[in-house]
């Protein structure tokens, strides 16, 4: 599968946008670890429709415009991972969730390790919004970002 690929500033740092042809597959940290997300070969195109929507709709929702986003998704991934992004994308706007919580809605409540380590490598971040998951004690835990990208996104959220 090819992969296109936009890069934009943003106030949490640099960001890679990556689509294929079925809609957004990553959007990418600055320092992210290389094999955190696992894609196949990518080409420049700025152009690309799917990355100037979602540039468009991360710029209003970093100047507090936007509470959900509506570009199409292609994840790839396992099964889990895949149940895992969607409870993410479940969590409502402003509220945080503990890796228990979203193991319990999965029906599993002992995997909070496991829901941790999807999380980890979840590809679409911002938009599948791991940022919104916490530790049980409500702490902020690993963020591929950073717990200072994900204490401002949070804090984003809250003040809109």
């Amino acid at each position: 599968m090819t992969y296109f690929s936009k890069t934009i500033w943003s106030p949490v740092g640099e960001l890679t946008l990556v689509a294929n042809d079925r809609g957004l597959a990553a959007i990418l940290w600055e320092n992210d670890k290389p094999d955190r997300v696992r894609l196949g070969t990518m080409s420049e195109k700025p152009d690309h429709p799917v990355l100037v929507e979602t540039e468009r709709q991360l710029g209003e929702y970093f100047a507090g415009e936007r509470r959900s986003f509506d570009v199409p998704l292609s994840f790839a991934g396992t099964d889990f991972q895949k149940r895992v992004w969607a409870a993410l994308l479940a969590i409502p706007f402003g509220e945080t969730r503990s890796y228990g919580e979203i193991a319990d809605q999965l029906g599993n409540p002992g995997a909070s390790r496991a829901v941790g380590a999807a999380n980890g490598r979840n590809p679409i971040s911002i938009i599948a919004p791991c940022h919104r998951v916490v530790g049980s004690n409500g702490k902020l835990t690993g963020f591929a970002g950073g717990l200072e990208a994900k204490a401002f996104l949070l804090d984003l959220e809250r003040a809109a």
